[in-house]
């Protein structure tokens, strides 16, 4: 009879402590290489994340600083045309709420008369958008002759350029919405806050002011979990069309 030479509780030499010590180490290899590979993986988002924001903002500031003295003929007219029409500031500055809901003032070419914020209050039961949160009429009394040929050209917005610059804007992103309005927001509707505000979006380009107020607020999310250097490019593309039809304007 043959009997084996092997101590009990053996295979090939190893005990069961040495094997299950083995087995275990195996699975602390593999679980450093999954760690460092989720660590790269995340830095290397970080990167592309960081690297597209930094892209974003030097063509903000390269393409402010051209427009505004490209289009320095057209400012010059339009606050010729403002101070002929109605006594008053060419400029109108009003606070907004910019990423995480940082407060900056927001420039445009003035449009309205001077007691508009004061006649808001007799014309909020005629608001024509829906949702409550923004105050919208086609027909708005308080807004000037040459006010109305800038808005629907979208002059009134040209000032923003200068926000753009100093980056409490970008060319793309969620309009910029009153302080008075953010308070009324969800907390769905807030993550518009999430990136900074710009002078032009995807609502901007598929209707403006026709758009109901939860629409646009969609749109927006669309952008934000989407957005990208070649999204921008094609809204800025899409804008001039849109401007030139001005579709939503008022």
């Amino acid at each position: 009879m043959n009997h084996s030479n092997k101590p009990k509780g053996t295979s090939n030499g190893k005990g069961d402590s040495e094997q299950l010590f083995e087995r275990y180490e195996h699975i602390r290899r593999i679980a450093f290489q999954n760690t460092l590979r989720l660590h790269f993986k995340r830095a290397a988002w970080v990167t592309v994340v960081r690297t597209t924001l930094l892209a974003k903002r030097l063509i903000d500031i390269i393409a402010s600083v051209l427009l505004l003295m490209l289009l320095s003929p057209v400012f010059l007219a339009c606050a010729i045309a403002i101070r002929r029409d109605s006594p008053g500031p060419i400029f109108f500055k009003q606070t907004r709420v910019g990423r995480w809901g940082k407060l900056f003032p927001m420039w445009k070419f003035r449009s309205m008369y001077m007691d508009a914020e004061a006649r808001k209050k007799e014309l909020e039961k005629l608001n024509e958008m829906n949702g409550g949160v923004l105050f919208k009429m086609k027909e708005d009394p308080r807004i000037t002759k040459v006010g109305k040929f800038i808005r629907k050209a979208s002059i009134d917005e040209l000032p923003q350029l200068w926000n753009v610059f100093v980056g409490d804007m970008s060319l793309v992103g969620p309009r910029p919405a009153l302080p008075s309005e953010v308070n009324q927001y969800s907390l769905a509707e807030r993550r518009r806050l999430e990136v900074t505000p710009g002078i032009t979006c995807i609502w901007q380009v598929s209707g403006r002011s026709d758009i109901p107020f939860d629409k646009q607020v969609g749109l927006d999310v669309e952008y934000i979990e989407s957005q990208s250097l070649w999204l921008d490019f094609k809204l800025l593309f899409l804008t001039i069309p849109a401007v030139l039809l001005g579709r939503g304007a008022y």
